[in-house]
């Protein structure tokens, strides 16, 4: 049964061995890899190991991939296990026919054509016609054995040569355009070479299989870096320049104890910077084809590395190729494999950096390579001002919880939303003196107290409580308020959010926006408690929980004797004691609420938050915390 080779590639990439290999033995964790005691023959001390594609028996000598373990453990034919993995996979088998056939044929004799133009590219670098471009590649600082290794070569003038040159090997102008290294009119005819007067750079899939070519033209012509068009072996969206070696070099088996550590496989941006880093000992570098990272591209990293390093430049256009990185990365995230990133200073790329601060610098940023876990807010929040208004607070909050939504792992979803809502809130809560560090009086719902004043100490001496422990008392109650209410987050989460709290309640804090994200603002009150106490038990924040809610009595929404514990109480009382954080700025807020409301088209949502604060206002007129003139 001939199958298409890139069929079978990809059923490998999808086909995680480990996962495969685990529903049959125990596998153990080994550094990067796996081990087991070997299912093909007996052993007590484990011999077996399972890598990224392929697994090894250093005891009986056994050696595959996720295939052949398919066949050698269940003694199915090479048919049967494909389409057993196949159907794990959701991918359909191709069924071989004639025009398959034709294809693989094809693809074999495009691959013979571009073996064919490689010799005749290289040995023209070498000689007269190619000498300038012998010479700009000598001036970017590489070596005639690094030159030699990557196989770079000088495509000509473009005035016939190759033609000539490859005629005698039965290669026609037609393969070279079904090769990608010809034009061709409207009609799909033949009608001048695609690369000429250029550097070139054998493009290699991952197993080192030339599939097509890059070229740099000498001078001000444009465009500066040409790749080869697709073709029957060519899917640019799949390929990444030095992956091959890159993949080589990341696997090498560590000669002992003393050995150096494996490379990093780190994703630059050109062709250059991929030679000159593994010139200078960077032997895990790779690079698209000038375009951005695909999720292609991402798989095949991940079949290499679990944490590959993406090195962007420090100017606009590296921080968007990060965001847009970041953005195609996340939906394929789980707990076995991320990103890092780190980020050149600006105005240098890799091979610049290296001939000018040497490979210590280059050596250093890839040790700081954060996470992307740690990255993502800033990326997200580019732009954002410092003390930026609700609006813009409400917006960048919801591209972080969209951002972690984007995760299909729901355990590492809700890691990704905590971390980045604790970032939100640690960087862009309200700080001023008035606002949130007791600018506003003592006092309670009605003119109650939210806790009692003692009037002296045992020896009679006046006792008064500091402002900052009267806010911290009114925060408190507002948690308690929602941790019994979670139905009312959906319509106080935006204040909530600007609050400065310790570390306990804006843990809480975080666990009941994720609830909210998460379960949605639509459910009926008892499904949110319900689901916010499970969020609480499995973050291990019960006991926070419980201090929270001891702490004081129940709300007086929770005292009603008949049992009718109506939202909408829940909800004024928050604002009450929300209010009493900052009276004056509250009244303010509420003013210009109510002159955008006249002024605007009717919201009925938008309405009943205004009316329901009014209220609340009206109720600290009455216990006298606000002046009627306000």
């Amino acid at each position: 049964m001939a199958l298409d080779p890139a069929f079978l590639d990809e059923l490998r990439a999808r086909t995680p061995i480990a996962a495969v290999i685990g529903r049959r033995t125990k596998l153990v964790r080994s550094g990067r890899n796996w081990k087991a005691c070997c299912p093909f023959h007996g052993e007590k001390t484990p011999s077996f190991y399972v890598y990224d594609d392929h697994f090894h028996c250093f005891g009986c000598g056994v050696h595959g991939d996720v295939i052949s373990f398919v066949m050698q453990s269940e003694g199915r034919s090479f048919p049967e296990a494909v389409e057993e993995l196949a159907s794990a996979a959701g991918m359909e088998v191709p069924r071989p026919d004639r025009h398959q056939r034709e294809a693989q044929q094809e693809a074999r004799t495009l691959g013979d054509v571009l073996e064919a133009v490689q010799q005749a590219w290289r040995r023209r670098l070498y000689q007269n016609e190619g000498r300038e471009g012998l010479a700009y590649l000598r001036g970017r600082g590489l070596t005639d054995e690094t030159i030699e290794a990557f196989g770079l070569g000088w495509s000509g003038d473009g005035r016939g040569g190759l033609l000539a040159e490859l005629a005698a090997h039965d290669i026609t102008p037609a393969l070279l355009a079904q090769a990608g290294l010809m034009r061709v009119d409207e009609n799909g005819r033949p009608k001048g070479e695609l690369f000429f007067n250029r550097v070139t750079f054998p493009i290699r899939d991952r197993r080192g299989r030339l599939v097509s070519f890059g070229g740099r033209i000498l001078g001000d012509g444009q465009p500066k870096y040409l790749n080869g068009p697709e073709t029957a072996i060519f899917a640019k969206r799949r390929v990444l320049f030095g992956l091959d070696r890159a993949r080589a070099a990341v696997r090498a088996p560590r000669g002992g104890p003393d050995a150096p550590p494996r490379p990093e496989l780190l994703v630059v941006e050109g062709y250059m910077d991929v030679i000159a880093l593994h010139q200078a000992g960077f032997a895990g570098a790779v690079a698209p084809l000038g375009t951005a990272l695909t999720a292609e591209q991402m798989e095949a990293l991940w079949q290499v590395s679990s944490a590959p390093v993406l090195c962007f430049d420090g100017d606009a256009a590296g921080q968007r190729a990060a965001v847009k990185a970041a953005e195609t990365g996340l939906p394929l995230l789980n707990v076995d494999r991320t990103l890092r990133f780190c980020v050149l200073p600006e105005g240098e790329d890799p091979d610049s950096l290296l001939r000018q601060q040497g490979g210590a610098a280059m050596s250093g940023l890839i040790e700081g390579a954060r996470p992307l876990s740690e990255v993502l807010f800033g990326l997200l929040s580019e732009g954002v001002p410092r003390d930026p208004s609700p609006e813009q607070r409400a917006a960048l909050r919801q591209k972080l919880v969209e951002a972690a939504n984007l995760i299909p792992d729901r355990g590492l979803a809700s890691e990704y939303r905590s971390t980045l809502l604790d970032r939100f809130f640690a960087t862009f809560r309200r700080r001023p003196a008035s606002d949130a560090r007791g600018g506003g009086r003592q006092g309670g719902m009605h003119g109650t107290r939210p806790f009692p004043v003692p009037a002296a100490d045992a020896h009679g001496v006046p006792v008064t409580l500091d402002a900052q422990a009267v806010t911290l008392e009114r925060m408190r109650i507002l948690t308690a308020i929602l941790l019994r209410h979670p139905e009312v987050l959906e319509d106080v989460q935006d204040a909530y959010c600007r609050l400065d709290m310790p570390d306990e309640l804006s843990g809480l804090r975080a666990v009941m926006l994720d609830m909210l994200a998460e379960e949605g603002g639509d459910r009926d009150a008892p499904a949110l408690l319900l689901a916010l106490e499970e969020r609480i038990e499995a973050m291990g924040l019960s006991q926070a929980r419980d201090r929270v809610l001891s702490s004081h009595p129940l709300p007086l929404s929770a005292q009603k004797q008949d049992g009718d514990l109506m939202s909408i109480d829940a909800r004024q009382e928050w604002w009450h004691f929300y209010a009493l954080l900052n009276v004056e700025r509250f009244a303010r807020d509420l003013r210009l609420d109510t002159e955008r409301m006249c002024g605007g088209e009717f919201d009925e949502q938008a309405w009943e938050s205004l009316r329901v604060r009014l209220l609340a206002l009206e109720a600290l007129r009455r216990g006298g915390d606000i002046p009627d003139t306000q």
